[in-house]
């Protein structure tokens, strides 16, 4: 038995449990589309803006924080707890055997937090950052056991197809509820709605939308890996931890897996920094209207399942790392186009947003089926929560680069350049990994195309 197959399972059973994981993308990717990328950065700014009343820092516990760089220093605190409990939770999947319950807990520990949020109102900045960690959080470790569930439930050659279109229907799920709020927030006056009331509602329904849709996968998925017996919580507490350590200590023993477990958290802090603060950008930098940062939002996100379907399809002709690899030096050089995109303008945001989605979708999915392949078995939940460290808001290291620049120059612009060495460096470490090599160590099939 390997991590690169699909044990136990008839094809028919594989689709079935395919077609129910896919859901989980639906329903999640509601949080990154409508609460990370759109309305919440901009919004939780200007709320701490409002509250430091022409002051220049506003306090958040012991210290002076300037309301531009609150929402920065928040996603890099969420993420600093990510780094904690990732880990144990993958490790508490894997010994325990129950990764659909647990799954489904982080899930619903997130969706909750996201409802909340429509209690973020009148200064409350503070409840508004608190709110966030705590959704970020049951996302980012929900999703580490949803990410588990691949090298399950396709076999190797399937992998790449299958990651694609969990990311492309992600995309499509996202898209249709932001399309939704988008027509609640054009017309909230004639609605009689305030825009602070409007954007509230928004953020609460992502959070009713991916708990609505969890059911699906809940029902669809099954624990192929069960653990024998019936663990007590504390029993399997202490027992992850244990095996939390002892995985840690192993990966001494796959080089290359750790290898391109750095290159892949490089690179993808630069991509999901980018995705969590392009809203803020465009409004505080580009002085481009909230209708103007949603549409373009809303057209990356189904352009990104078009974007995420042909990067597969080239994988498949190409290899999955080739084509990787030629995504990052396409995000450096949307980087570096946006230090330069002209304030108050629109089109050419939207040209650069265009951009984004064709290479968005296929970097990340491409990534995940990638790292399937080099994982030992048995191993997958604890392996994916190293690996999602850095996906899903997990920004620990763009994050805080990116707030540090504004809290030391007060520019946008500098800040978002400043990520172009993460792409850079993660391309070169990436370059450097032989994966044929990394799979064979990991003890799976290495695929026709890598």
């Amino acid at each position: 038995m390997t991590a690169g197959q699909a044990v136990g399972e008839s094809p028919a059973s594989r689709r079935r449990q395919q077609r129910g994981w896919y859901f989980y993308d639906w329903a999640n990717s509601a949080f990154n589309s409508t609460v990370l990328t759109v309305f919440l950065g901009p919004y939780l700014t200007t709320i701490a803006e409002n509250a430091a009343g022409g002051r220049p820092y506003v306090q958040v516990l012991w210290f002076d924080v300037r309301p531009s760089a609150y929402y920065s220093f928040v996603v890099g605190a969420a993420a600093v707890l990510q780094i904690v409990l990732m880990p144990v939770a993958g490790a508490l999947a894997d010994h325990t055997g129950r990764k659909k319950e647990l799954m489904g807990l982080f899930a619903y520990i997130g969706a909750g937090a996201t409802i909340c949020m429509w209690f973020v109102s009148d200064g409350r900045y503070l409840l508004g950052g608190a709110l966030f960690i705590v959704a970020s959080v049951g996302f980012s470790t929900a999703f580490v056991i949803y990410n588990s569930f691949l090298p399950e439930i396709s076999s190797p050659d399937e992998r790449d197809r299958v990651s694609a279109l969990g990311w492309g229907f992600g995309y499509l799920g996202g898209g249709l509820l932001l399309a939704l709020n988008l027509a609640l927030f054009l017309g909230h006056e004639s609605l009689g709605v305030s825009e602070s009331d409007a954007v509230r509602i928004c953020l609460a329904s992502a959070g009713l939308w991916w708990a609505g849709f969890t059911v699906i996968p809940m029902l669809r998925l099954r624990n192929l890996h069960a653990a024998a017996g019936t663990p007590t919580m504390g029993t399997a507490v202490t027992g992850s931890f244990r095996q939390l350590g002892r995985t840690i200590a192993g990966l001494r023993n796959y080089p290359l897996t750790l290898a391109f477990l750095v290159a892949y958290l490089v690179y993808n802090d630069g991509v999901q920094t980018v995705i969590s603060f392009s809203a803020t950008y465009a409004d505080k930098e580009l002085g481009l209207s909230q209708t103007t940062r949603i549409a373009a939002i809303l057209m990356v996100q189904f352009v990104a399942f078009g974007g995420a379907l042909l990067l597969g399809r080239l994988a498949a002709s190409y290899g999955a790392k080739r084509v990787v690899m030629s995504a990052l030096v396409a995000w450096m050089a949307v980087v570096g186009v946006a230090y330069f995109l002209p304030r108050g303008s629109a089109l050419p945001f939207f040209a650069l947003a265009f951009a984004i989605a064709i290479v968005m979708g296929g970097t990340q999915a491409l990534s995940r089926s990638l790292f399937s392949h080099v994982i030992p078995s048995g191993k997958e939940a604890e392996y994916y929560s190293l690996y999602e460290i850095s996906d899903k808001g997990s920004t620990f290291l763009g994050s805080f680069a990116l707030g540090l620049a504004l809290q030391l120059t007060d520019s946008y612009r500098l800040g978002v350049l400043s990520l172009l060495v993460f792409f850079l460096v993660g391309l070169v470490i990436l370059g450097a990994v032989n994966l044929p090599k990394a799979i064979r160590a990991a003890g799976n099939p290495v695929p026709e195309r890598i």
